[in-house]
């Protein structure tokens, strides 16, 4: 069976856009999902954050639509805000090649005049959080009556997080003749029972494991209560990676892991639910653009996350789910490279130990704390600093216009420039340290795009 997206039988103007976005060869979960999706079959498919689970069901969805029909056509669910913006853009780059497509990003913790604004001027696809939707169908500033297309991303994710009613609610208010599509990273008896609910004779795609167990190192350090965190402070002393991730169950522990590195000129972010979107996208924003080299999460706020090289998962407390487990440390040795992931774990966790014996079908290598090399004065800054602009889409401000800006007029060198990220209303730019007065000052007096913008540092 080819593997190629032009033996799909897919429109030539969405090929050529493929091509043009480097889209040749398809991933497994691609090459598996996408002709069920264009034939119309219900699917369920079992698959993790960065197989391109985006684009299989992104590039089938896309050829359903009519664009000269000015209603919801296709409706993505995701669990939180940053996968349904990650979502968001992908398909809008995937969209380029069919004209006047409209797609609108209906998530809680932003505006909702916007959102009704942008409904009431017509939309083909919607791509929101479920509690969001439900909010606009509750309103009536949403119509589902014309849906074609329903995708449930990260099913297992929505279901953790309590969202089964709502998702429920918003079904009901969908066409019966709708296609449904289920990707799930797990596949506990919970999905199965919403997949009988809510599908007609799904086709079941499962790949097989994306990273080879010899591709992660996998270390244990049995602990008690009163060394877990001197372990931890061992462990980034004798490893000394360049990243990092923490995992850990709540909230609080988030922020105090965080706090308790910083003390120890280990730069760390926490990312939870607590925070606000601005929070949240600006954290993101950092540990993706080398201005923050760890990022401390629970897992619902980590996934989603669009990392492409990490050197180090740690586990500062194993999850109950020896599933969990598996995708949290997936995080790293994507693409053929090597990665770590290190777990602490006190007596009262040694069954969660046997249990991801039991699903790896191996013995996990334990080791203790004391074989770790301590280096007093160990210190891990970031790489990088990140500014913010008061300026993003709204104001069509683009990554070009910024980098014009500080490249020309503020005289900075393109190497001194990292990645770009632009938002609705603000945008985001990583610097090499040294650069960063000489971009400030430019940008209190300077403009970019001919408009005054303001800026700073963000902690």
């Amino acid at each position: 069976m080819s593997s190629t997206f032009s033996s799909l039988s897919i429109a030539p103007a969405q090929l050529t856009n493929l091509t043009a976005l480097g889209y040749i060869q398809m991933t497994p979960i691609q090459a598996q999902s996408l002709p069920h999706v264009l034939r119309g079959n219900d699917l369920i498919a079992k698959a993790k954050t960065g197989s391109g689970k985006t684009a299989a069901f992104g590039i089938g969805m896309l050829e359903k639509i009519e664009p000269q029909k000015f209603a919801v056509q296709a409706l993505v669910l995701c669990p939180t805000r940053e996968l349904a913006d990650q979502v968001g853009k992908e398909l809008r780059r995937l969209a380029r090649g069919i004209p006047n497509i409209k797609l609108v990003s209906l998530c809680g913790g932003k505006p909702f005049g916007p959102q009704k604004a942008s409904l009431e001027h017509g939309a083909h696809i919607a791509v929101g959080t479920p509690g969001r939707i439900q909010d606009h169908l509750n309103k009536q500033t949403l119509d589902l009556s014309e849906l074609k297309v329903l995708v449930l991303d990260e099913a297992d994710r929505m279901l953790d997080m309590g969202f089964i009613d709502a998702i429920k609610a918003i079904i009901s208010r969908t066409p019966k003749t709708r296609q449904t599509l289920l990707f799930s990273a797990t596949y506990p008896d919970q999905i199965r029972a919403v997949s009988r609910s809510i599908q007609r004779n799904p086709v079941t795609v499962t790949l097989a494991e994306e990273h080879q167990p010899e591709a992660i190192e996998q270390l244990f350090y049995a602990v008690n209560k009163h060394t877990r965190n001197s372990t931890l402070l061992a462990v980034f002393e004798h490893y000394q990676p360049e990243s990092a991730l923490v995992f850990c169950h709540t909230k609080k522990q988030c922020d105090e892991v965080a706090a308790l590195l910083r003390d120890h000129s280990i730069f760390a972010l926490a990312i939870h639910g607590d925070l606000e979107q601005r929070e949240r996208d600006q954290v993101l924003v950092q540990f993706a653009n080398s201005s923050c080299p760890v990022l401390v999460a629970t897992d619902v706020a980590a996934r989603g996350l669009d990392i492409k090289s990490l050197q180090l998962v740690i586990n500062y407390e194993l999850p109950r789910d020896p599933e969990i487990y598996l995708h949290r440390i997936g995080r790293t040795g994507r693409a053929g490279a090597t990665g770590m992931a290190l777990s602490l774990f006190a007596e009262y966790e040694q069954v969660r130990v046997n249990a991801i014996e039991k699903y790896l079908s191996r013995r996990c290598i334990c080791d203790v704390p004391a074989s770790l090399d301590r280096h007093s004065g160990y210190c891990l800054p970031a790489a990088m600093v990140t500014i913010q602009l008061d300026a993003g889409r709204q104001h069509k401000i683009r990554p070009g216009d910024i980098l014009g800006a500080l490249t020309g007029d503020a005289g900075l060198a393109g190497s001194q420039i990292g990645k770009i990220d632009i938002f609705e209303r603000h945008s985001y730019v990583a610097l090499q340290r040294p650069a960063l007065r000489q971009a400030l000052n430019y940008l209190a007096h300077g403009t970019v795009k001919g408009k005054t913008v303001r800026a700073r540092k963000l902690k």
